[in-house]
């Protein structure tokens, strides 16, 4: 039996500390998203918040039991008067998380959708081979 609350705990400070191993953070605004992860007998449903990304810049990867967020949204405030620009501030907001989920994902058939900054992810769980009975010899 899997010790799931030990497993729960790595998870958690694998995906905190990944970003610092990764060289990020280091002078980049880069945001976590929240989460909410339910599962179902066959998926896995997942929200993310990611404010203010449009869907073009959004990016998912699985691999396998390891599902990987990452947006990015650029603001841009400009004020002029008639042709000359007289306050001109860009900004652009990073998010990234890392998760692992309890059992692999069929990468095949997940389902993402984006909307009013909420990332919805539809992601099947992989349906392991059919369990056989050895006989003994």
């Amino acid at each position: 039996m899997e010790d799931q609350f030990g497993r729960m705990v790595e998870n958690m400070f694998q995906d905190f500390f990944a970003p610092l191993a990764q060289g990020r953070w280091a002078g980049e605004d880069v945001g976590m998203p929240r989460l909410d992860v339910s599962e179902t007998d066959k998926t896995f449903e997942v929200k993310a918040e990611l404010p203010g990304v449009k869907k073009e810049d959004v990016h998912v990867s699985i691999d396998g039991q390891r599902i990987t967020i990452e947006g990015e949204c650029q603001q841009a405030n400009e004020q002029r008067q008639g042709e000359q620009v007289v306050y001109s501030e860009r900004s652009t907001r990073k998010y990234q998380r890392s998760f692992t989920l309890p059992s692999e994902v069929d990468d095949a058939s997940a389902q993402a959708r984006l909307e009013d900054g909420v990332l919805m992810l539809s992601l099947p769980k992989k349906q392991g081979g059919t369990a056989r009975q050895l006989t003994i010899q």
